[in-house]
Formats: structure tokens, sequence, C-alpha cells
């Protein structure tokens, strides 16, 4: 068999593991809607952002959906490695790479459905967004990109963790750094050294991008760094990744 077949049975197999485990799906899924709803009916009346909150939040929920799938990516890939699963498959001849790849596509699978719920129920919440085909084609390659380098960050974690539970902890700072960006309000409305953060961390200008991809009017200031960042990412995720899995495996 080829590597794309093994990479093949390994995402069937990771689709397995989450349809049997709700929690996972509970995290990926419903979770982000769970707090679209609050932000927009608790305390979205708090904000103003110049639009109807709905229309600002959108986005940066999207990429909180992406977020939110990844404690449970982190877990799955620790414990591959830590219970003798990938000693079984070097056995097996199974490709190493194979391996990964399936977790890493398996979050990028999880986060478009996650998302196709959370814009779902935005558009019954009165999300009017104005982009063309394009800018949805646009917007749907941001976040397919951002799956990818966060899926591969998170194999890089996982792998270096010393446990399953260390492993779910240490993707906690990517699902709180979100909430640290534009996300939820404009970061010039923050605080003077929470303001500056904000403005320049990575997941600032993602969202931006996908504000401006869905709004109709992406700027290449937002859409170059977001890029850069992403291909930055997944980049440092695959080679830590695949250093890790060569030294543990």
């Amino acid at each position: 068999m080829s590597t794309k077949s093994h990479s093949i049975v390994m995402l069937r197999r990771n689709f397995k593991h989450i349809a049997r485990n709700p929690t996972s799906v509970f995290n990926a899924v419903l979770m982000p809607i769970v707090i679209m709803l609050m932000f927009v009916y608790m305390f979205g009346d708090a904000f103003s952002v110049g639009v109807d909150y709905i229309d600002y939040a959108t986005p940066g929920l999207m990429l909180l959906a992406v977020c939110y799938g990844l404690g449970a990516t982190a877990t799955a890939v620790n414990s591959d490695m830590t219970k003798g699963i990938i000693n079984r498959f070097k056995v097996m001849h199974v490709s190493r790479g194979a391996v990964l790849t399936g977790h890493v596509v398996a979050s990028v699978l999880t986060n478009l459905v996650a998302i196709a719920a959370l814009v779902g129920v935005a558009l019954l919440l009165g999300f009017s967004p104005s982009a063309s085909l394009l800018g949805w084609l646009g917007a749907i390659g941001i976040i397919v990109l951002l799956g990818f380098a966060a899926g591969w960050l998170t194999v890089a974690l996982g792998l270096s963790a010393k446990s399953p539970e260390t492993a779910g902890l240490a993707s906690v700072p990517l699902v709180m750094l979100p909430f640290f960006s534009s996300a939820i309000v404009p970061a010039d409305k923050m605080g003077p050294g929470l303001r500056e953060f904000a403005e320049y961390q990575p997941f600032t200008p993602i969202i931006e991008t996908l504000r401006g991809f869905l709004n109709g009017t992406p700027s290449s200031g937002d859409v170059i760094p977001a890029l850069v960042w992403c291909v930055g990412i997944a980049l440092v995720g695959y080679l830590w990744a695949r250093s890790t899995f060569t030294k543990r495996a």
C-alpha cells in the first residue's frame, strides 16, 4: 500500500475515534455555537463595533471553532505515542508519515464541519455577509490553511507531551489566544499593553482577513501577514512533529 492509502486508513480510524467520543464532538462542534449564543445574546449590546455585533463576531468565532477541537487532537496523538499503538504500526510497516497526516487531515475536516454549523447558526441569528463567490472561496481557503497549520502545531505539542492529560493542556494557549485578539472586540478598544499584544499576535490578521473576505473588502495589509503566519506556523509544526516523532518512535 502507498503512503496515500495508509493516510486514508488512518483518517478513517481517527473519524471512528471521534464519533465514539461525544466530548470531543461537543468541544469541536457545539462549544463554538454555545460561545456565539453567549456573546451575541448576553454581551452583544455592550460592545460598540460600528456594525451589527453578529457580523463583527462571526469571523472571530470561526477562528475559535478551529481552536476548540485542538485539545482532542493533541490527546489522540499522544495516546498513540504513549500507549504502544505506534510500535504496532511499525511492526505492520505502516508509513510513519501517514499516522501524523491522518490526525492533521481529520482535524481540518472536523474544523470545516464545526464552522459550517457555526455559520448556519449565525445566519439564523442575522449574520449577513456581503461576500461574493470569490470572497467565500478566499474565506474557506484561509480557514483550511489555518486548520492545517494549527493541526501540525497541535500534533507536535501532542507528541512532545509526557501523557495524554498534559497533551490536552498543551493546546490551551491556542484556545485562549483568540480571546486576546480582535475576535470579540476591536483591538483599539483594549487597554494599553493588551492592545499592542492583540494587534501583533498571529490571530488578529487572520481574523481581519476573514472579515475582509466576508465583507467583500479584503485588504492586502491583512491577507499577506495572515498567509505568512499560517505558513510559518505550519512549517514549524511540521518540522517539530516529524523530529519528535522520529526520536520517540
